[in-house]
């Protein structure tokens, strides 16, 4: 999608004149030689390698009575063995691809050894320990061959953790004490990333966080919980997103998702108490607060942040006829309710083009500035 855009970009300024087409194509194919670049034939290799390691697994699994223990695990060791030599002898001539689907097999096999081995020989414990036991493989394969594949992988495996934990074993604050690894975990799958360049395992390591915190505020739903996500994803995000900050350089540096995921974490804080108010003047209290964080996070961050401002602009209008519901249209009535309906959705399709052509004026003045 970014490719093709920036493509039809290139050819439209070629076309007015406002860049040479020997230079759009050398930019062209610089950022297609990029190892990060999305390909159909690397997707469709790492799952054929995750289809080949289940198809060995349950292959193995099916005769695992006839063969002898021994044997087993000698034949497991050697094929995880073998699945990384061979990775590894395709990443040193340059199969970058085939290198990388190797090592999902290798990952994924590794991974069924443990399950098959802990039947073979009834070891204890339950599926996190052997998910986390996995995990921590996964993560040294990553840095042993700075693979952006595993990077995703250990990002996948992470949120494996943390859905067993919450699914099957009903965890609570009393409960098994594994839950509270999930920011250690989410800490190593971002540090993987930026050691490995795997920009999508990124959005699996914010999501994750989202979702443990939302966990946490489900576990003890509080006015003080609430309030503390808001203002946490508030401070993150005004750190991420002003340039007087002394990390924003560093947050720009990563691209989008710091100052997204922290203004998604606010508006889940200020979401959250939106359950925890009682009567319509802290409602509307609370209402007040979510429009000036809306529209506070798309004058900040909107003109260079798009995930952000169109965030910020759900968040505005749903926020705007939820208030119109609680106020005037409880007065009104459905008819009533549906009329003002109409009149702010009016309004806020006005605001928000009005945002628009400032937010793009503003960004063409200070081109042509620079």
């Amino acid at each position: 999608m970014y490719r093709g855009r920036i493509e039809k970009d290139f050819n439209t300024w070629v076309s007015k004149g406002m860049l040479d087409a020997g230079a759009a194509k050398a930019m062209l194919a610089e950022y297609d030689a990029r190892g990060t670049v999305f390909s159909a034939g690397r997707v469709l290799l790492v799952l054929a390698a995750i289809l080949l390691s289940a198809a060995i697994l349950l292959l193995v699994a099916a005769n695992w009575e006839a063969i002898p223990r021994l044997l087993r695990v000698a034949g497991i060791v050697g094929l995880i063995w073998a699945f990384y030599l061979a990775a590894a002898a395709c990443l040193g001539r340059g199969f970058k691809a085939m290198g990388a689907a190797l090592l999902v097999l290798a990952t994924m096999t590794f991974g069924g050894a443990i399950a098959l081995v802990g039947q073979m020989y009834h070891l204890s414990g339950d599926a996190t320990d052997a998910l986390l036991v996995w995990f921590a493989a996964a993560c040294v394969a990553a840095v042993a061959f700075r693979s952006a594949a595993l990077a995703v992988f250990c990002g996948f495996l992470a949120w494996a953790i943390f859905g067993e934990l919450v699914v099957d074993n009903d965890v609570s604050f009393e409960g098994n004490g594994y839950i509270y690894l999930v920011p250690l975990l989410i800490v190593i799958v971002i540090a993987l990333v930026r050691y490995t360049n795997a920009g999508i395992a990124r959005h699996l390591a914010y999501l994750l966080a989202l979702a443990w915190l939302g966990w946490f505020y489900i576990e003890l739903p509080e006015v003080w919980v609430a309030g503390l996500l808001f203002g946490a994803g508030l401070v993150a995000f005004l750190v991420a997103s002003l340039p007087l900050s002394p990390l924003y350089r560093f947050a720009r540096d990563a691209g989008a998702a710091p100052a997204f995921y922290s203004f998604a974490l606010a508006v889940m804080g200020v979401a959250a108490l939106h359950t925890e108010v009682d009567g319509l003047g802290q409602e509307i209290a609370i209402g007040a607060t979510t429009l000036a964080v809306a529209l506070g996070g798309i004058a900040i961050a909107g003109r260079l942040n798009g995930a952000v401002r169109f965030l910020g602009y759900a968040v505005f209008a749903a926020e705007t006829l939820y208030l119109a519901s609680e106020t005037l249209g409880s007065i009104l009535g459905t008819s009533g309710f549906f009329l003002i309906a109409g009149v702010v959705v009016a309004l806020i399709a006005w605001l928000v083009i009005r945002l628009e052509k400032r937010l793009s004026s503003k960004t063409t003045v200070e081109g042509s500035v620079a």
